[in-house]
Order: C-alpha cells, then structure tokens, then sequence
C-alpha cells in the first residue's frame, strides 16, 4: 500500500491529447511518494497514446485499420483488440443490434470520414449516393474471432466503447501500481477510485443541469456521457450527427443532447449511454426505467430527466 494517511495528502495530475479528447488525470497521494506518482501518470499516458495505434480509424496503420483493409483474412489480435472485438459482439446482442460497429459506413458516407476536432468544418457528403444499410449479416459473421486471431467480413469502427476500456484499463494499472485513491477523466468518460485530498467521496458537476448546485457521487464507479454538442453538422437542410441509429440510418433525432449514465465501469456506462441516446427521449426513458439504469437525459431546452437510480448519487451543495 502505497500511502500513509499519517503523511501530508497532496495531487498529482497529468493533462494531455489522445484519443481526440482531452484527458486529466488527478492521483492522491502522500508528499513523499509524488515523484512515483508522476512517473506512473507518464506510464499512463503511453498506455493513452499506444491505445491510438491499436482503436483509431484515423489512423492509417492502427490495428483496426489493418484489418478493415484486408477483409475476409485473419490476423493475430493484441489482447486489447481481441477484449473489445468480444465486447462488442455482446455487447451488440444485449442492444438488439442498435450497437453496431459497421456503422463506420454511415459515418463515411454523411461527411464523418477524418478526425472530427482537425477537419470540423471540412465535412463534406457524398451526395451522390444513398445513405447505405447496415448488411442483414449477423454481426459475428461479420467479425468473427477464431481463437486469438481476428477476421473482419465488412469494414468496422470499434470507437464506441474503445475509450471506456482504456479507461477501465487505466484505473487498473493504477490499483496495480499499488495507488487507492485516483480520478481518471477521458473526455467526461471518468473512474473515480477510493477518496478525493480532503478524504471525501469524489464529487462532479454534471453539465447542463444549473437550477441549482448538483453533484455526482462517484463511490468506486465510472459516469459517462454520450452527447452531440460537439460532432454535429449540417449539409443544407439536412443535419446530421455522429450517433447513428443502426437500424434507421436516413434518420438522426435532435431531441437529445446528451445521455449521462452511471455504472459499475466505464465502458458499460459508455455504452449504455450511446444506447439510451440512439433510443431517443422517451423510449430511452422508459428503457432506463424498466432496467433501473442510473441516467440522466438533457435536451437542447435545457430540461433534464433523472431516474430514480441516478438521484441516490446526488449531492446538493
């Protein structure tokens, strides 16, 4: 154990670009142990930055682009490509296929086919041609895992819970470095680990909610929020944006502007929160309530909705 509540707390933070978000981490720590700190923050952030190599598809070389590049041949997976391909595939079933990873289709072909934050306004549709369909395959024909190799039969986009197991991964490098208290923040996707400085449950704003002073009590959990106030534009009078329904792609709902979850880790609350999203206002709501998911939906008139589950992690300042 790597800190002495009898030693003087202080933090140590690391802040940089990767995974085109911003990332923050904040580490508690005893005085004397904030230079094994830091050097454990740079291992972090290499961990962030190898992760581009293996997820992005901006990427001309990353391991998603190889194989999106040779379909139909298999390929030996790293074990962090190998974790998420299997996530997904359950992560599709558990969604009913609203979850889909071919959707890079979509995205290319309604103008989002380079990194969003360095092309924001290069987006350009291909006009000439229809918005394609999901193929009728079933997702595991599609990507199919044969032992620790790995077969893409249609191209794929693996963004959607890509940065919540980095993150999850993060936290548990951290427990490993023999650290308790730490707070991981990649892009508002966050893991909050045993106590802030002050010896208290770690505490968040929660964006857009201002009628009066809310936080978020993050108890050994993760909190993440999908959202469209950022990757969304316009071609004349046809808007678009990056959370694509699967199974109804000519259509991109504007009646939410984020979906806040709140899980045991970060890559199921990203999910969950994408899928709440794509279900839209009101059968995401009912969706959040029948599953007692803990949620929060804000939309664009600045009115928010919160489930039951989620008020139990509020703090009134």
């Amino acid at each position: 154990m790597k800190n002495n509540q009898m030693e003087k707390q202080l933090v140590v933070e690391k802040r940089f670009k990767a995974l085109g978000t911003d990332i923050y981490f904040q580490l508690v720590c005893n005085e004397s142990l904030k230079e094994a700190a830091e050097k454990d923050l740079v291992a972090l952030r290499d961990f962030y930055l190898s992760a581009e190599h293996i997820f992005s598809r901006f990427e001309e070389n990353s391991e998603l682009n190889q194989l999106n590049n040779s379909l139909g041949k298999f390929s030996k997976a790293s074990s962090h490509f190998l974790a998420v391909a299997k996530k997904i595939l359950h992560y599709h079933d558990l969604s009913e296929g609203l979850f889909d990873p071919r959707v890079i289709t979509i995205l290319e072909q309604i103008g989002y086919a380079k990194d969003f934050g360095q092309v924001e306004n290069l987006l350009s549709i291909r006009e000439e041609k229809a918005i394609p369909k999901i193929n009728a395959h079933r997702l595991e024909d599609d990507l199919v895992i044969w032992d620790e190799e790995i077969s893409f039969n249609a191209r794929m986009d693996f963004a959607g819970i890509a940065k919540g197991y980095i993150t999850d991964n993060a936290g548990e490098m951290l427990k490993q470095f023999g650290w308790k208290n730490f707070l991981i923040d990649s892009g508002g996707d966050m893991l909050a680990w045993g106590k802030d400085k002050k010896g208290e449950d770690w505490k968040i704003d929660i964006e857009g909610i201002a009628e009066e002073k809310i936080l978020l009590i993050l108890k050994n959990e993760a909190v993440a929020t999908s959202g469209i106030g950022k990757r969304k534009w316009q071609r004349g009078e046809k808007r678009f944006h990056h959370l694509v329904d699967p199974q109804a792609p000519e259509s991109f709902s504007f009646d939410l502007q984020s979906v806040t979850v709140m899980a045991r880790t970060v890559v199921e609350a990203d999910f969950w929160a994408k899928v709440l999203f794509i279900k839209g206002r009101e059968n995401g709501k009912k969706f959040a309530l029948e599953h007692s998911l803990r949620a929060i939906f804000l939309d664009y008139r600045g009115n928010a909705w919160v489930s039951g589950e989620m008020k139990r992690n509020f703090y009134l300042v």
